[in-house]
């Protein structure tokens, strides 16, 4: 497994990211706990989570079974760089009691509290905001975060589904009030079907050393070999997949796309997975195995290299918005 820095800090990350999404809803905790387990095996030491993780009335489910496998020793934390998110209710379903979501101080504070409760932990490196905020001031956040991190409850801020004018703003707020390192990662939709933050997502984070950890480096499935599976009666496209492949022009775009990797060789998934870790400003995308085979193959295209005719290739399929500003502009 390769290493690389964490956008501009210190801290060495895997280039995958093992998501932990699944765990709980569609994987049970035995499960969990062996993918995590084989993450470690292989190299893996990032991995990400978030307080809703687990869903509905289950909620903060996912972070209770990684602290469960936190708890079985063995130096299974000290190895794992543990990112975590805030931002949603974490209620019943339906409105949420005043100031019991989003990134108003005392919402922070309670929900840190509550995710180290569950992970078994007594620190968070990368505490990330799972959404922006529209009513609480960075000026807010800040000086909750500052708290936090005196205390030694989290190590490193990071964001997650942000707007490029959101991370400037974050990191102008934090750099104006000192002492603050301000975000150092940006967790983002980014693929070869979604090449929207090339636009503005991923040269703001560039510019402020965020690293980019991109989520859905399958889009859902689309790209992971959707049209064989279904010939080979393996499995039906589901989801965003299959609202996607409902056009006529995705079809025919994600047949082109399994042709090409056909041709060389490669699965369309692991091809995927690959192309990411060429891209400027990526850490290393988010990986949510249901499986072991999954992680499994989730690994082998960590290692990946893909020649300038395939590379070129993909470009042609799924081509970029191109630089900005000049993909909206003159």
């Amino acid at each position: 497994m390769k290493y690389t820095q964490l956008g501009r800090t210190g801290l060495k990350v895997s280039r995958l990211v093992l998501g932990t999404m699944n765990f709980g809803p569609q994987t049970d905790e035995a499960d969990s706990h062996a993918i995590m387990d084989a993450a470690l095996d292989a190299g893996i030491n990032f991995f990400d989570t978030a307080n809703v993780y687990g869903w509905g009335e289950n909620k903060g489910r996912t972070e209770s079974i990684i602290g469960n496998w936190f708890a079985q020793g063995e130096g299974r934390r000290d190895k794992v760089v543990l990112a975590t998110k805030v931002y949603g209710n974490m209620g019943a379903d339906g409105p949420a009691w005043p100031n019991h979501d989003k990134l108003s101080a005392v919402n922070i504070r309670r929900a840190v509290d509550a995710s180290l409760k569950r992970l078994q932990t007594d620190y968070i490196d990368v505490y990330q905001f799972h959404h922006i905020d529209r009513d609480t001031p960075f000026d807010e956040i800040w000086q909750a975060v500052d708290v936090l991190i005196q205390q030694g409850k989290i190590l490193y801020v990071g964001s997650s589904n942000f707007p490029g004018y959101k991370i400037a703003q974050a990191n102008e707020t934090a750099a104006r009030r000192g002492g603050t390192i301000g975000l150092v990662s940006e967790q983002c939709l980014y693929n070869l079907a979604e090449r929207r933050a090339e636009m503005e997502v991923v040269p703001a984070a560039q510019e402020y050393g965020l690293g980019v950890i991109p989520w859905s480096p399958l889009h859902g499935g689309l790209l992971g070999g959707v049209l064989k599976k279904e010939v080979e009666g393996k499995r039906r496209a589901s989801g965003r997949a299959a609202d996607a492949l409902a056009d006529a022009g995705t079809r025919a775009q994600i047949q082109a796309y399994e042709d090409l990797l056909d041709k060389h060789g490669i699965e369309p998934g692991e091809a995927a997975l690959a192309w990411l870790l060429t891209r400027p400003g990526v850490t290393g995308p988010i990986v949510g195995p249901r499986t072991a085979e999954q992680l499994a193959s989730a690994v082998r295209a960590s290692e990946l290299e893909l020649s300038e005719e395939l590379l070129t290739g993909l470009d042609e399929i799924f081509p970029g918005p191109g630089p900005s500003p000049e993909a909206f502009a003159w």
